[in-house]
């Protein structure tokens, strides 16, 4: 059976790209994000912006600067966005029902911050048997106090390639492999 994919593209979000928290290869992030949208689009798979929701902490609160998408991404019509609440995207939003209603079972994961809402995506997408792709390099995090933001972003993709598996399969693939797979099918 063919996987029905969808690309998720978490908290690439203006409040999270300021010059207190700077990024690691922004740029270059955006430019392979942009690129597997448009795959992903011509495919007629969804391409899903999650943005997370602050209210409750009085931070990316919705409609306001810090909440929008970065200028930089192309954000089509027909892409779907969702609100996050927590570092977990499918805690309490329509993330699930929406994956659901579109029958994904394969998601492709991008997006900020690599050891804070996508590790956290990645760990509750394993936990619901989802088909699972990490984009190796399209995904972002800034500096910590012990560890420079390649390292983290390094560590994270280790640990993935090297998790136990549940019913779902995990892979990480760098952009280059998955744009030969994608054009090849």
């Amino acid at each position: 059976m063919k996987h029905k994919k969808a690309l998720l593209v978490i908290d690439m979000q203006k409040g999270s790209f300021i010059s207190k928290t700077p990024r690691f290869d922004t740029e270059g992030v955006i430019l392979r994000i942009n690129k597997l949208s448009k795959l992903f689009r011509n495919s007629g798979f969804p391409v899903i912006f999650i943005q997370h929701d602050g209210t409750s902490a009085n931070e990316f609160i919705p409609n306001t600067t810090e909440w929008e998408i970065l200028d930089a991404l192309n954000v089509d019509a027909i892409d779907i966005c969702v609100n996050k609440y927590a570092n977990d995207p499918f805690y309490k939003s329509k993330l699930q029902s929406l994956l659901s209603y579109h029958k994904v079972d394969e998601l492709y994961i991008t997006g900020c911050a690599t050891d804070f809402c996508i590790a956290s995506t990645i760990q509750s997408s394993i936990v619901k048997d989802y088909d699972i792709t990490v984009v190796e390099d399209g995904h972002t995090t800034g500096e910590r106090p012990h560890l420079k933001a390649n390292k983290i972003i390094e560590h994270y993709n280790w640990v993935w390639k090297n998790m136990i598996k549940t019913e779902g399969n995990l892979v990480v693939k760098n952009f280059k492999q998955i744009e030969k797979e994608m054009i090849t099918t």
